[in-house]
């Protein structure tokens, strides 16, 4: 069983009341994705907030950060774990659906970030909370990119973690979009082995694609160089 919470070095996640637990794939993203110039970000699915308050501990202060969560029991959490957080002056949750969210006619994001459901057509448990984080019934991919179609700003950047199957359809109904994927980041449990997910940062603009390939563990399990450097700002054990 998951625990309660996940203590980081400058923020804790409470997340008994969530269905999607902090793990290590949501992490590198909340850690790799570029954010620095920023001043308008958006976090799709939020979850606990893990990614809003990711991306606000290396943010600048004029930074706002909005995060969307349809799960009533989750966005609570996530609403508490950003109230206890040294940022939550600057970071908003919407407790609705992305198309409630959408017909609130939002001003344009520098940079949107998203862990979302990724199950297509597998079977189902009987937990529908589950299903809900899970599954996209409730958040489709085209539902993500005509958001990001109508709301990023010309020269924004979509950020969106999936295995590698989905990421290939993902990318295929961006293109249709005008969304071409500019770096793509393959996570791997430990070095040459299986593909496990893949972080692709989107935009207007198509320029040559940069990928790169981050191990997590190194054979002996310890972790390897380039994802404690990732890492390192953030989690106690670096």
């Amino acid at each position: 069983m998951a625990n309660s919470y996940f203590r980081f070095k400058q923020f804790l996640i409470r997340q008994d009341q969530c269905a999607m637990k902090v793990c290590t794939d949501s992490c590198v993203l909340g850690a790799y994705a570029h954010v620095a110039s920023a001043r308008r970000i958006l976090d799709i699915g939020a979850g606990t907030g893990l990614l809003s308050l990711m991306v606000a501990q290396r943010t600048a202060a004029e930074t706002q950060i909005e995060a969307v969560e349809i799960d009533p029991a989750a966005a609570a959490q996530a609403q508490e774990n950003i109230a206890q957080s040294p940022w939550a002056e600057r970071v908003r949750l919407f407790p609705v659906s992305l198309q409630e969210f959408a017909a609130t006619r939002p001003q344009p994001y520098d940079v949107i970030i998203s862990n979302p459901p990724f199950f297509q057509a597998s079977l189902k448990s009987t937990d529908t909370v589950k299903n809900q984080a899970k599954h996209t019934e409730t958040l489709s991919f085209s539902e993500i990119i005509a958001f990001a179609h109508q709301f990023l700003a010309p020269a924004g950047k979509l950020h969106i973690l999936l295995p590698p199957h989905e990421a290939k359809v993902f990318e295929a109904e961006a293109r249709l979009r005008g969304f071409h994927a500019q770096q793509v980041l393959w996570l791997e449990a430990t070095p040459g082995g299986k593909l496990l997910r893949a972080i692709h940062t989107y935009a207007r603009q198509e320029v040559p694609l940069n990928q790169k390939t981050l191990a997590v563990r190194a054979p002996d399990n310890s972790y390897t160089p380039s994802f404690r450097q990732l890492l390192e700002a953030y989690y106690l054990i670096l």
